[in-house]
């Protein structure tokens, strides 16, 4: 739950912390750390059925969706989903190796 309250605060307040972060591309980082660790916590949770794989993947793209059409501050970038992609399927993966 609390994973799920953190990427809410970083994925829609309007305002972004950090602007451009701390070096190129933080903000990937953030992204891929984010959904890794979104994908865990969903995989240990509610098992490692593929409706529970396709939903995170899902709020990765609605989530990008949101910041490009909703939030006037903010922008979609297919790179971030490509970003929260990643993260999600490292993070799946790592769940099932350190489940086994």
């Amino acid at each position: 739950m609390v994973v799920l309250l953190v990427s809410l605060y970083v994925l829609f307040w309007p305002d972004p912390a950090g602007g451009d972060g701390v070096f190129p591309g933080a903000d990937k980082v953030v992204h891929v750390l984010l959904f890794a660790t979104l994908a865990a916590a969903a995989r240990a949770r509610f098992g490692a059925g593929r409706a529970v794989l396709g939903t995170v993947l899902a709020y990765a793209v609605v989530s990008e969706l949101v910041q490009a059409l909703l939030l006037s501050r903010r922008s979609g970038d297919l790179w971030d989903v490509v970003a929260d992609v990643t993260g999600a399927v490292v993070g799946w993966l790592l769940a099932r190796r350190l489940r086994d």
